[in-house]
């Protein structure tokens, strides 16, 4: 089996008001395997993501322990003097995640 290239898959978001993320639902590389989901703040997230490591928007398939079906990586664009979370290079005013399940 050939390891994964990604460090976390994220399930789930949850927004502020204003449409900035709070925190995220994820499953995290352990080693050979993935976490149980956990809950990582935004601010976590975005040291997690600076420092090298490879988040991904995904699920986790059913009876198939650390196996997901992964759809596209998060992430950090800087745009004026802040961080924003975002699926590609665009530069947005608030955290760009459309399509990822809300909590």
């Amino acid at each position: 089996m050939s390891k994964a290239k990604f460090d976390g898959v994220i399930e789930a978001v949850h927004y502020a008001p204003g449409g900035q993320v709070v925190w995220v639902r994820a499953y995290e590389r352990r080693g050979p395997t993935f976490s149980d989901l956990v809950i990582i703040n935004r601010e976590d997230l975005i040291q997690r993501i600076q420092a090298g490591k490879k988040f991904v928007v995904g699920s986790r398939k059913i009876y198939l322990a650390s196996t997901f079906e992964v759809q596209y990586p998060i992430r950090v664009i800087r745009a004026g003097g802040k961080d924003y979370l975002a699926f590609s290079e665009e530069v947005s005013a608030c955290d760009a995640l459309a399509g990822l399940p809300v909590i």
